[in-house]
């Protein structure tokens, strides 16, 4: 099961310093652990979220560094791209797996999928024995899809006010954090009704 999907920044832009993170869209599948945790019962709803949100943050930290050290080591210069050059965006992307121990920050171990393309961060968090090849898939579908219908290498993207579009994407792509087996026809059909969708 997925635990967590993510978009954030991974490279400076004009409102962070240069080590700077902000987690631009977040959405946690699965049970909440601070339900499933003794200690962190008696903590109040509102703790709760900011203990959740605190969470998102150090995996997009982590995605971030690891990032901005896969591009310094590969020595490519980041060539900006424009609306329309999505799919040569994707394939130029940086892109690798991580592992979370127990406790930093999940109370599981977690492995973690993520693609670098330009400045943002598109990330999942999976319980360690799921299938990583059908993760990696679903993760560029995914992007693919964010890229494509909502238009995000364009300048002053707001991802922020295209929320409810991702929830939409997620759920028919990663429903419920499930990751899905598509054959041919199904995902034909699928990729026909978010296209359908998106439109509107």
């Amino acid at each position: 099961m997925v635990r967590c999907f993510l978009i954030h920044t991974v490279c400076p832009i004009s409102a962070l310093s240069a080590g700077e993170c902000r987690v631009l869209y977040s959405r946690v599948f699965g049970p909440d652990e601070a339900v499933l945790s003794e200690e962190l019962q008696e903590l109040n709803p509102e703790e709760r979220r900011l203990l959740q949100k605190e969470k998102v943050a150090v995996v997009a930290r982590q995605v971030h560094s690891a990032v901005t050290l896969s591009r310094e080591a590969s020595g490519r210069q980041l060539v900006e791209m424009v609306p329309g050059e999505e799919v040569l965006a994707l394939q130029d992307a940086d892109s690798g797996v991580a592992r979370l121990r127990a406790g930093d920050p999940f109370n599981e171990e977690m492995s973690v999928l993520w693609l670098g393309v330009q400045s943002l961060g598109f990330t999942l968090v999976c319980e360690p024995h799921e299938n990583l090849l059908l993760a990696e898939g679903t993760l560029r579908n995914l992007t693919r899809h964010c890229l494509e219908h909502l238009h995000m290498l364009g300048p002053g993207s707001e991802v922020l006010l295209k929320s409810s579009r991702i929830d939409v994407l997620l759920s028919r792509l990663l429903p419920h954090g499930q990751l899905l087996f598509l054959n041919h026809r199904f995902a034909q059909s699928l990729e026909k009704e978010v296209a359908a969708y998106m439109a509107k």
